[in-house]
């Protein structure tokens, strides 16, 4: 049975001949015509790897402005800071962002407020000071809008600003009634977490230091102090902590990050390992990550060599954490998932962002939990259930969504759990985060934060030009293919499904490069013919015309026209025939040699064994299952689709590394873990027809004993192992003798059966139909993405 089992036509056009190089001209005009403007955006991205920018924040600054002089306690120990917030009051009289998302309306009056105390405490700024009390009179209602996406820690905080305001004797114009209603917010989350005692409500609240006050025990907040001096890699924590003890380590961490972004702070130092990591992601995720193979290797070597240090950047943040082992595990890193046993369940309770209930964290945990390579990576297992579970609860409104706004990281969650990175296909990926991306996006911690490297419009601008470039390659050569069907006559076989838009589909999502055509044709071609063969052997041929297929491909070179053999014999060979020779020819190019009658073995040994299930079925043969499983991993009919691609992709393979163990294994792991969801799939259609598959023959040598439920369950754990298995051997470098670029054909194609297979009905839901248009038939429309981001915006 074939890859494309289940399918409907949905995009055929035909038309004249055509050769490849048309498709080739067409490309490189396309390419010429946006190759100036692409090379200033991919230099322009480069230069961010350089450095990582971020935006300072007033809320920090002030608190490090508040700090008292050493040597002179009626002066600021940072002048600097206290300048700053002197002259970057915004015109309206707040201070923050000048074009602040409308739900962060209470980050500014946080930020606001802080200012306007450090500029009290050491008596200058009157103007700034009566500005900044008359927007917070203007906006205070918001601290009452439960649409409003609160900074963390604000009921604690806010209230003890407005407690040490009237200590300096600043009039607040807030009623009675707004005050009680704070001051009852604070007592209630101090009361509730107090009643917990939990361990991640003492980080939360050392986190929140700056609002507690003189008899909260400061020592015990010392051990969150990290090796850089900080607390939490918080300036304003920081500054608190200081404040109280004169830790040198703490103002020695101040310092140097003033020395960094001059005369203020960001709210959150360092982020250079984050941040890093993280345009390494979104470059993946929108598909222009091979733009940047030179910086992107620099980047991960740098972070392995974090990782094996134990850098406290990497490893005290989950979300850091769990991303850092993901991409590099997925990258050909040999790294241990045992850093992640620290973020168990109660672990995870138990830890800052836990107590928060960080959405973000928990999603990065989740995605790095699928990456599960070797069997005894129960740490990964557990931990993809209790984040998965967690994902899927129904928001409340006690989920706070630290770090992010809430309408994007609902978003990101709906995708993860709707696609798992194993039916993950690049290109649909790619299409659904340019659709959803941010290109304004803003971070909130304990107030809001922006980078250029998180998010921005070159990254989405670069993303939207490769893709419609490589959609146009893709059109053309759909046409091409469906040309080639129609002149082979291959669309003159009634018996035979016509799927050549699903099978171009499943490589133009997954090997979708512009120099890679020759290997698209291939796969897809040969996805087309092994559907064809897969339904003569079904249902379209008898003995006769079974065995004489086999006989022509045995002696090859034939006269077709002089053989004595039926129509539907010669259409089929014909098309097989002419594709190999072709695949043969354009090999030369890449190998340096003709690899064709490697290529007649491979089809040699599919059409073999679709010939032992057709003998078995005629003869009601049941064979055991071992001896089902070895002709059905190749009567699947991948081998065709994927092995002669694997001369097409760039680098080179000798006869001796074809026929390494390496490559029999790769293929053999992914082969077998599709035929088992294909059987698993198709069971109940299979048996009601009388034919026998792995569920069924498992059913049948258990004596009676084994139920259809727990047979699929069985072959559900083996497809899963060989799934993990071949995710092993396409990671592995050491001992490989396969390139990788040839190991991640297998991969992909293993991801294709993934997506195919999620549902029982395969290819044939509208959804697939959706997905092929998006890809093949759909521009990007930059200027619209824009507008539905802006949109976002703005609620």
């Amino acid at each position: 049975m074939s890859l494309s089992h289940f399918t409907t036509p949905i995009y055929c056009t035909s038309s004249s001949t055509s050769e490849s190089l048309m498709i080739a001209s067409n490309v490189k005009k396309k390419k010429n015509s946006t190759a100036l403007c692409l090379e200033d955006t991919k230099e322009r991205i480069k230069n961010m790897f350089n450095k990582v920018e971020l935006s300072v924040s007033s809320y920090d600054t002030a608190w490090v402005a508040m700090i008292p002089s050493q040597t002179s306690p009626q002066a600021p120990f940072f002048p600097q800071c206290l300048n700053w917030l002197l002259d970057n009051q915004l015109f309206d009289g707040s201070w923050g962002f000048s074009d602040r998302h409308p739900l962060l309306m209470n980050d500014a009056l946080l930020s606001t407020l802080a200012s306007i105390l450090a500029l009290k405490r050491w008596g200058i700024g009157d103007d700034q000071i009566n500005r900044g009390l008359q927007f917070i009179e203007s906006n205070i209602a918001s601290i009452n809008d439960e649409k409003q996406h609160p900074p963390i820690g604000f009921n604690i905080l806010f209230p003890s600003l407005i407690e040490y305001a009237q200590i300096l004797g600043i009039n607040l114009p807030l009623g009675a009634t707004s005050l009680d209603a704070m001051i009852q917010k604070k007592e209630i989350e101090l009361q509730r977490g107090f009643q917990s005692n939990s361990e991640g409500w003492r980080a939360y609240l050392a986190y929140c230091s700056e609002g507690m006050q003189k008899s909260w025990d400061w020592e015990m907040i010392m051990k969150y102090q990290r090796k850089n001096g900080s607390l939490f890699n918080s300036p304003a924590s920081t500054a608190a902590v200081y404040n109280h003890l004169k830790n040198t380590d703490c103002v020695n961490y101040l310092q140097s990050v003033l020395e960094k972004f001059g005369n203020a702070v960001p709210t959150v130092y360092p982020l250079d390992i984050y941040a890093r990591l993280c345009m390494v992601d979104t470059l993946e995720r929108l598909g222009i990550n091979h733009h940047f193979k030179e910086e992107i290797r620099s980047v991960l070597d740098e972070t392995y060599r974090y990782w094996q240090q134990e850098v406290e950047e990497i490893l005290l943040d989950p979300t850091t954490c769990a991303m850092a082992f993901r991409i590099l595990r997925l990258n050909g890193y040999d790294i241990s998932s045992d850093p992640l046993y620290q973020y168990s369940e109660d672990n995870f309770e138990n830890s800052l962002k836990g107590y928060l209930k960080d959405i973000g964290a928990v999603l990065e945990l989740y995605k790095a939990s699928q990456v599960i390579i070797y069997p005894e990576e129960s740490v990964l297992v557990r931990l993809n259930s209790w984040t998965g579970h967690f994902l899927k609860q129904e928001s409340s409104p006690f989920r706070l969504y630290a770090d992010k706004l809430r309408s994007y990281v609902d978003s990101e969650v709906k995708d993860a759990l709707n696609f798992p990175h194993y039916a993950n296909l690049e290109r649909l990926l790619n299409r659904r985060s340019m659709e959803h991306y941010n290109v304004e996006e803003t971070r909130i911690l304990k107030t809001s934060y922006r980078s250029c490297n998180l998010a921005n419009r070159e990254f989405l601008k670069l993303a939207v030009e490769d893709f419609n470039i490589c959609q146009s390659i893709h059109s053309e050569e759909l046409k091409q293919l469906s040309r080639w069907v129609e002149e082979s006559k291959l669309d003159k076989l009634k018996f035979a499904r016509q799927k050549q838009a699903y099978c171009y589909f499943s490589v133009a999502a997954t090997l979708f490069s512009h120099e890679l055509s020759d290997a698209r044709i291939s796969w897809a071609k040969n996805g087309v013919l092994t559907t064809v063969v897969d339904d003569f052997f079904d249902v379209g041929s008898s003995e006769e015309e079974q065995m004489k297929l086999i006989q022509l491909f045995e002696e090859w070179e034939v006269d077709i026209n002089s053989v004595c053999c039926s129509e539907t014999v010669k259409i089929i060979f014909s098309a097989v025939h002419s594709t190999i020779c072709e695949i043969g020819e354009k090999s030369i190019k890449r190998q340096g040699r003709n690899v064709k009658n490697n290529v007649i073995k491979i089809w040699l040994n599919l059409l073999q064994s679709m010939f032992r299930e057709a003998q078995w079925l005629r003869t009601n043969t049941v064979p055991t299952i071992d001896e089902y499983m070895q002709n059905a991993y190749i009567s699947f009919a991948l081998g065709p689709i994927v092995l002669p691609a694997l001369y097409l992709v760039g680098p080179k393979l000798s006869d001796d590394d074809t026929e390494n163990h390496e490559l029999d294994c790769l293929f053999e792991l992914m082969s077998t873990g599709g035929r088992l969801l294909n059987d698993i799939h198709s069971y109940k259609r299979e048996s009601e027809e009388g034919k026998l598959n792995a569920v069924s023959l498992h059913i049948i040598h258990g004596n009676g004993v084994i139920t259809a439920e727990e047979a699929i369950k069985d072959m559900k754990v083996i497809s899963e192992d060989k799934r993990r298995g071949l995710l092993r051997l396409v990671l592995q470098e050491k001992g490989s003798v396969v390139p990788r670029d040839c190991k991640e054909l297998f991969w992909k194609m293993m991801k294709v059966l993934h997506l195919f297979y999620m549902k029982d009905d395969g290819f044939t839901s509208h959804e697939m139909h959706s997905s092929v248009n998006s890809l093949i038939k759909e521009p990007v429309v930059l200027s619209e993405l824009l507008v539905d981001s802006l949109q976002n915006l703005v609620g």
